[in-house]
């Protein structure tokens, strides 16, 4: 492991960017292939009562629990310098990022790396919902929402040192509440969350005799493990700018990516971020042309048009302020035991049921 660690530290800008393109583009593939789609999922639980998609998704998020939580026993990665764990509970985040991330990927039709497999099929309403997504997220991080967003997390975040946690990690929570190891309580903390939410997928006959909903979980679950592994290996604390590790994440990385296409010659390599966005698009439109199901579309009318790019604005908004997407926090923010993730998970289904409602209302009302 060693050895591992230090081939690909001492090679760790070509080896985030190489195994950047292979993990999204192995996510982008699987994206398109089996149809996974957090939106849908919703989509389909409210019009057929279909919740086969929805358990994939907890499915994805169990799997990356399992995997990444072995990975960081097995000093992989240190998942205490990622971003999800840190020291302070930005509740107001989490919550209001989360609904308003919710509400609008179902006016965009879909969450960030849906419409990333979409652009990969030929689908330019997704290629501009992705371009607002990442216009918005840049002027939620710095820009013109920038001091709002820093004032609401500020004012809001509440600290655990008065609980003696070292992060919002659930084990770390309940190692300071119950006194015990921080290994044991993360092992009792992985148990929970991980035992029911397999309880729930795998309980149901019509998932378990689903195959391509089984794949399309443990496959996305398999690839943000992937990116852990990737991105632990290549930490180094001694370089001039280390990279936290990270994993699938797909809001901060598509306004990372318009940068980067706009300033190649000085950014040089793409980090990983842009590497998966990169390799997404490329995953889904080498499946598209296999199956013979490439094809440009485009808005289908005005009303359609302002329906997309307003819900891209609020995804690209609430994905900055809860610090993730439906892959970022409900996969892979998930799989750290984060506090605030798991809040973003259940605001972003919320918002998403609030969001279908919403929706069908309008469809009514033109009908």
């Amino acid at each position: 492991m060693t050895a591992l660690r230090e081939l690909v530290a001492e090679n760790g800008p070509m080896a985030l960017t190489l195994g950047g393109l292979l993990i999204g583009f192995l996510f982008g593939a699987i994206v398109f292939k089996t149809n996974f789609c957090t939106m849908g999922s919703i989509s389909d639980i409210v019009s057929f009562g279909d919740y086969r998609r929805f358990r994939a998704w907890v499915l994805a998020a169990a799997t990356a629990i399992l995997g990444t939580q072995l990975l960081q026993h097995a000093g992989v990665v240190d998942l205490s310098r990622s971003m999800y764990l840190a020291p302070s509970f930005n509740w107001a985040g989490n919550l209001l990022g989360g609904l308003m991330f919710g509400y609008g990927m179902v006016f965009a039709g879909g969450c960030a790396s849906r419409n990333l497999a979409r652009v990969g099929g030929g689908d330019l309403r997704s290629l501009m919902a992705l371009v607002v997504i990442g216009v918005f997220a840049y002027t939620a991080i710095g820009g013109l929402l920038g001091p709002v967003r820093a004032w609401l997390e500020q004012s809001t975040a509440i600290s655990l040192a008065a609980l003696n946690a070292p992060s919002q990690s659930l084990g770390d929570v309940l190692s300071a509440a119950l006194g015990l190891s921080r290994t044991t309580a993360g092992l009792v903390a992985m148990a929970a969350v991980l035992v029911p939410a397999l309880v729930y997928c795998f309980k149901d006959d019509g998932f378990r005799g689903s195959p391509v909903h089984v794949a399309s979980g443990i496959g996305i679950g398999l690839c943000v493990v992937a990116g852990w592994a990737l991105t632990g290996l290549a930490f180094d604390e001694l370089a001039d700018r280390p990279v936290a590790p990270i994993s699938l994440t797909f809001v901060r990385p598509t306004g990372d990516t318009l940068e980067w296409l706009q300033r190649y010659t000085a950014l040089g390599l793409p980090g990983f971020g842009v590497a998966t966005v990169l390799g997404a698009v490329l995953g889904a439109f080498a499946t598209a042309l296999a199956m013979g199901r490439f094809a440009i579309t485009g808005f289908s009318d005005k009303g359609d048009t302002v329906r997309v790019l307003s819900g891209a604005a609020l995804m690209g908004t609430g994905g900055v302020l809860a610090l993730g997407c439906t892959v970022g926090q409900g996969i892979t923010g998930v799989s750290t035991l984060a506090v605030g993730s798991v809040l973003t998970f259940a605001s972003i289904v919320t918002g998403g049921f609030a969001g279908m409602k919403a929706f069908e209302r309008i469809l009514m009302a033109e009908a």
